[in-house]
């Protein structure tokens, strides 16, 4: 009986050494790929401290270069949000020193140094103020005074923009932080956190007399301009930048409370409002989806959709066949389906009659919807212009084919001596992403004609045809 359990016994430590070694060799790659990570997003050993904050000390400072900088900027920003240029836009971004006091604002309430946030403050309000006020004349003094989409996109906020200077903040700071600042992440910051425009577009809403627009401007301003500095403060936390040392203890326990209510302060509205614009895009995003998923209706077509998040409301219209009350009570049930839109109203406007009649449909709408079809119409008017242009074409090269070889070939015989035999065909040629018809001419010349005056006539001949014929393109080919 024991010589029959040693094999079982010998099974069972082979087993446990298996999964011994398993066991071993797992952890081994895991702790591997730990370090890998570790090394490949750690910044700690390579975060130049002391140079960062003087760097950033640095660009708070507004006077003498910085502040002519400044204006230069601005009137290049409102040129091009008043033209609607991008390019012209981002190379104002480029240019601006906006960016400078709001890392300031940010890193001086991470370290505690009072002085530097008070300087950072006074700077930034001398920026903005400066700013507003250059736009300001511009657009006051400036013949054109249209809205553009430029304009408009810099009028409210949204949770892109949020999200854009967060991230963007994130890695302005880090790439500041490194031992030899990475120039080319600052530009890219400073184009995707687009401080500049919201202020020209301040300075429009004021000389134009349109609070809302300027109000709206200044919020999403300083939306970028306080997310910037959060991203900032976190990430000199995070780095153990060290704190600020006063000789008197009770002045630093006093700063680092001041400096510790500002940061409160701060985050607590901008969480709040994240919050809020996370909110109100997840309700239009859910409010289309169901306009354009549930809302179907034989013989019915949705012709526009506004959605209002503070009034909580979709306001659809429809034309075509009316929907029956039954219908749109059904719609409003499967509204309480959607988690984002449970106390939202739905109003549906659409026609009188059955025929689709949009007569009870605003004089917007109705014009909205004229100047829909118009563009479209013309858009098909278009292309069946360019079809008609390109057939045109091709009808001109059949035309101008047909020609009497019998007659050429007459023609040909009484100018050219040499010619012996003359043949004629449409050679189809293609590079398989363009075919082409090209005019093919076969000349036979005599035997008795030297090679060289064999070319001259070719050429002569050639030329010949195409006046004749009154082509571009053609070939001729000798045959001998």
């Amino acid at each position: 009986m024991d010589k029959n359990q040693k094999p079982e016994n010998n099974i069972s430590h082979q087993t446990q050494d298996e999964s011994g070694n398993l066991e071993a060799k797992t952890k081994g790659i895991w702790e591997n790929i730990k370090a890998l990570i570790r090394e490949l997003l750690e910044i700690r050993h390579d975060t130049d401290r002391e140079s960062t904050v003087e760097a950033v000390k640095k660009d708070i400072s507004f006077k003498g270069h910085n502040a002519w900088i400044l204006i230069f900027s601005i009137f290049v920003a409102s040129v091009g949000l008043n033209v609607g240029s991008t390019a012209v836009v981002i190379g104002a971004m480029l240019i601006s020193p906006l960016m400078g006091p709001i890392v300031g604002v940010g890193m001086s309430v991470a370290i505690n140094d009072v002085l530097t946030l008070r300087k950072s403050f006074i700077n930034l309000g001398l920026m903005v103020g400066l700013s507003v006020l250059t736009a300001y004349v511009y657009f006051l003094i400036s013949p054109v005074k249209e809205e553009t989409p430029e304009l408009i996109a810099r009028t409210y906020p949204t949770i892109l923009d949020v999200l854009v200077a967060i991230f963007g903040g994130l890695a302005l700071i880090v790439a500041k932080t490194k031992k030899g600042t990475i120039a080319s992440v600052i530009l890219g910051v400073a184009i995707a956190t687009a401080l500049m425009p919201p202020l020209c577009t301040v300075g429009y809403g004021l000389a134009i007399g349109n609070w809302s627009y300027a109000g709206g401007a200044l919020y999403l301003f300083s939306i970028n301009a306080v997310f910037i500095a959060l991203s900032t403060f976190v990430v000199t936390k995070v780095l153990d930048f060290p704190l600020v040392k006063y000789v008197n203890s009770k002045r630093r326990k006093r700063t680092a409370q001041i400096a510790s209510t500002i940061a409160v302060i701060v985050m607590i509205p901008s969480v709040i409002l994240f919050v809020f614009l996370l909110q109100e895009q997840l309700f239009e995003s859910k409010a289309k989806e169901f306009v354009s998923n549930v809302m179907r209706y034989e013989g019915t077509e949705t012709i526009k959709a506004t959605y209002d998040y503070k009034e909580k409301s979709i306001e659809v219209y429809l034309i075509g066949n009316r929907v029956p009350q039954t219908s749109i009570t059904t719609w409003e049930k499967q509204l309480k389906d959607f988690e984002a839109l449970k106390e939202t109203k739905l109003i549906i406007h659409q026609g009188a009659d059955p025929t689709g009649a949009i007569d009870e449909l605003s004089t917007q709408v109705r014009s909205g919807i004229l100047e829909d079809l118009y563009m479209k119409n013309q858009e098909l008017i278009e292309d069946k212009d360019e079809k008609i242009a390109i057939l045109e074409n091709e009808i001109s090269k059949y035309r101008s084919s047909s020609f009497s070889f019998s007659d050429l070939s007459q023609e040909a015989k009484i100018n050219y001596e040499g010619i012996e035999e003359l043949g004629y065909s449409n050679l189809i040629t293609t590079n398989f992403s363009k075919t082409d018809t090209i005019p093919t001419f076969t000349v036979g010349w005599k035997k008795n004609i030297k090679a060289s005056e064999v070319s001259q006539q070719k050429d002569r001949f050639e030329k010949w045809l195409k006046v004749r014929l009154k082509l571009d393109t053609l070939q001729v080919k000798s045959v001998n």
